[in-house]
């Protein structure tokens, strides 16, 4: 995965972050998180791998939102496999 696709991935989570209501505290804390890591991850430089934790937060972002948030969370299961696949 380049860099380029990369980034696409994360601007369009970013983009459904923002259209995203959330219903409870857990959820906005969660997309508060979520929002932080996109950022983080559009600034790294080239190279450098996402850390456990990062993946344990939005797996467990994937698991608060999969009821009622399915498009939210099918952006981030295709980000999560897509990092996945690019080593990150």
């Amino acid at each position: 995965m380049t860099d380029n696709n990369l980034g696409k991935l994360l601007e369009q989570l970013h983009n459904e972050l923002d259209n995203t209501e959330a219903v409870d505290e857990k959820g906005r804390e969660l997309l508060r998180t979520l929002n932080a890591d996109i950022q983080e991850l559009l600034e790294r430089s080239e190279g450098k791998q996402s850390d456990d934790s990062l993946l344990e937060r939005w797996q467990d972002a994937i698991d608060h939102f999969e009821a009622t948030h399915p498009e939210l969370t099918s952006a981030l299961s295709h980000l999560m496999t897509a990092l996945n696949n690019a080593g990150i």
